[in-house]
């Protein structure tokens, strides 16, 4: 296996074995559990008017134990999958779990999670054919909704920071190559990017990173993972050889035993999480 250029070193678990594959460290157990003697974040809804849909949608948002609109925050970005909305990471993956128990182990820092509805159409509900061409559509349609609208609205209305370095974002499936799409077609707006078991939405390698010089000087993480049992992992596979055959750095993971499933997405978010808005190696 070719040794990687770079390796982005966990900074409070063991680092990843350098290889063209990194290593997969084992989640703790109850790592997703609520933990009822610690220090809880908290969810909100917010509605914001997306000039690009033309009407107002919903997303939900993640801040941390300890939140206080005196202090500035970076922001994640969570994207869902095609049969799901803004609900899905919430009521499936459960992120505000998974991050109160890294909190208050202090592995991961404070950050704001946005988990925004990544169909971008009036009714944007995942009911009726889910595959229909303007709810596929949609999903392409929704980048223009995060940069124009969803974006604006955080950083008007929450303490953050607005620098591309304290941006991040990451999905599963749909919105696994919606992260590798939005995210490495807009290196002056992100700079951390993570797709989860990325679907045939992704682009293909050489039109995500046309420009592997750029993306080496801007990127501060990239991530690419996979279950191996996922029937998905050709997409993930293509990306990481491309980005390997140009010394792009990233963290390519497959995940053995891994389905196209939750199992697979938390540990990815348990694991990517530790990672942002930390200096690399």
């Amino acid at each position: 296996m070719k040794l990687l250029r770079l390796i982005f070193l966990f900074t409070t678990i063991l680092p990843f074995v350098c290889s063209g594959q990194s290593a997969v460290l084992p989640v703790p157990a109850g790592f997703d559990i609520l933990q009822e003697n610690i220090p809880h974040g908290k969810i909100d809804t917010i509605v914001y008017h997306s000039k690009t849909v033309g009407s107002d949608r919903r997303a939900l948002v993640y801040t941390p134990p300890g939140y206080s609109p005196d202090n500035k925050y970076p922001v994640l970005y969570l994207f869902h999958g095609i049969g799901g909305d803004e609900k899905e990471w919430f009521n499936q993956g459960k992120p505000q779990l998974i991050l109160d128990n890294l909190y208050a182990e202090n592995k991961v820092e404070p950050m704001l999670v946005v988990l925004p509805n990544g169909r971008a159409m009036k009714d944007d509900r995942a009911t009726g054919n889910i595959m229909a061409p303007d709810k596929v559509e949609a999903f392409a349609t929704f980048e223009q909704d995060l940069l124009n609208d969803l974006i604006p609205y955080i950083e008007k209305d929450y303490p953050v920071l607005t620098n591309r370095e304290n941006r991040a974002l990451a999905g599963l499936s749909m919105g696994g190559g919606q992260s590798l799409n939005f995210g490495l077609g807009n290196l002056d707006t992100f700079a951390w990017v993570g797709g989860f078991s990325s679907a045939p939405n992704t682009k293909a390698p050489e039109e995500l990173v046309p420009d592997p010089e750029l993306a080496k000087k801007q990127l501060k993480l990239l991530w690419v993972s996979c279950g191996d049992n996922d029937g998905l992992i050709g997409f993930s596979q293509r990306t990481h050889d491309y980005l390997e055959a140009h010394n792009v750095p990233h963290i390519y993971q497959v995940i053995p035993g891994g389905y196209h499933d939750f199992k697979v997405w938390k540990q990815n978010l348990y694991q990517f999480s530790q990672l942002l808005f930390k200096p690399v190696d």
